[in-house]
């Protein structure tokens, strides 16, 4: 076998191997799925706590007005939830429209922080602790500037919060408000599904593990305070205080009666800039925590440092590589021994990805569709070749802002 046959063989391998364990996760989300169903639904203590909802917003005007009104509405008990904006040196009207809604709302505890270019704009880590020092609740709520959260999803994820004294941080699931919008949203409606919600559900049942998203979840103050507040060099603040979380002996739980929905990018240049910032702020987690692995004390978080590991880096290269070797041997620049039966390991491939995908979606009512399926089908071709021009780009970047030791920047991303 040649030394090109080899590496291939090996990118196959890394390719199925990560294929399979999202395959795991699927299986065992869904096992979580039909549990929860049997489930009462939790409820909150006879002492409720006080809840700090913080919401970072920078430039927001567009979707500020639906995401106070939507927080202002939980059914949590109004004299036991303070909701804080932070207005992180915005440029639009965010100021003004956020001045008349306290006018509207008086009698609420709704309290309003503006920062300027000295204090602010440094991203949503430094929005979040600001928020943080003002607060008065011994829970702290986050949520995104453009969601609009279900009236009972506070409750839900407090409640969970409240049963188990292991518990640092409950998270709630979120799904896409604009899904129908373009292509590119009916793509990120499914991957929010099959990766924030069955794959979070498959990590929680087998390993205990949940990742904090950015928005919709509750966390004990006193566990920020231990960690010293979200990390402002992380522009992944969600995945690296979740690290911090595991690092406590804390476990994070995910409670899917918890429901947000929130605008995802509708044009493929905010994704792209989106997304390269996941992919970056990603990778710092992983530089950063990599020594855990030689820990015996930490290997509860083990496998959540080898999955992004895997995914960020080992599957980047063999996709990478796969794709040229394939390139290479329709060209009939090179020839491989293995392309006898690559035909069928990359049709087996498809067909593993689009099955285990369509689960995930038969569990949320009106999205078990046809047209859906098909849309599944496009992801592995199309979606999943843009995911990884992403990694490449994210990774290219985060190795030049070390080199050069540039700040990364916060990417805002924009709003319709």
């Amino acid at each position: 076998m040649s030394i090109l046959s080899s590496l291939l063989f090996v990118a196959i391998i890394a390719i199925w191997g990560i294929l399979i364990v999202n395959l795991v996760l699927t299986i065992a989300g869904y096992y979580y799925y039909l549990n929860w169903c049997r489930t009462a639904p939790p409820t909150l203590p006879a002492k409720v706590p006080f809840v700090s909802i913080l919401v970072p917003a920078h430039n927001e005007g567009k979707v500020l007005l639906k995401t106070v009104q939507a927080l202002l509405k939980f059914d949590y008990p109004q004299e036991r939830y303070e909701l804080i904006v932070i207005n992180d040196n915005s440029s639009d009207d965010s100021a003004a429209l956020l001045t008349r809604m306290q006018s509207v709302y008086q009698n609420r505890n709704f309290q309003v922080i503006n920062t300027n270019a000295q204090t602010g704009g440094k991203g949503k880590s430094n929005a979040l602790n600001i928020g943080l020092q003002q607060a008065k609740g011994d829970v702290i709520a986050v949520y995104d500037a453009d969601n609009t959260p279900a009236a009972s999803a506070l409750r839900y994820l407090v409640a969970t919060l409240m049963q188990n004294a292991q518990l640092g941080a409950v998270i709630g699931k979120f799904r896409t408000r604009n899904r129908n919008v373009t292509m590119l949203t009916r793509f990120i409606n499914i991957e929010t599904l099959a990766f924030q919600w069955m794959a979070q559900a498959g990590r929680r049942q087998l390993f205990k593990l949940c990742t904090i998203p950015g928005t919709n979840y509750v966390i004990h103050r006193h566990v920020l305070e231990t960690v010293g507040g979200w990390d402002v060099k992380a522009l992944a603040e969600d995945t690296e205080i979740s690290f911090q979380v595991y690092r406590l002996g804390k476990q994070i739980t995910f409670q899917p009666l918890a429901v947000t929905w929130e605008q995802e990018p509708q044009t493929l240049d905010v994704w792209f800039h989106q997304r390269t910032r996941w992919v970056k702020g990603n990778i710092y987690v992983i530089l950063k925590n990599l020594g855990l692995l030689f820990r015996p004390a930490a290997r509860v978080i083990w496998f959540d440092l080898l999955y992004f590991m895997s995914t960020y880096f080992l599957l980047l290269f063999a996709l990478v590589f796969s794709d040229i070797i394939f390139v290479l041997s329709v060209a009939n620049m090179v020839h491989i021994t293995l392309q006898d039966y690559s035909g069928t390991v990359w049709l087996f491939a498809i067909l593993l990805f689009i099955l285990s995908t369509f689960v995930t979606i038969t569990t949320e009512k009106g999205e078990m569709t046809i047209d859906n399926l098909g849309i599944i089908g496009l992801m592995y071709f199309i979606y999943s070749q843009m995911w990884l021009a992403v990694a490449i780009y994210g990774m290219v970047g985060y190795i030049r802002e070390q080199i050069f030791h540039q700040q990364a920047k916060w990417y805002k991303t924009k709003r319709y």
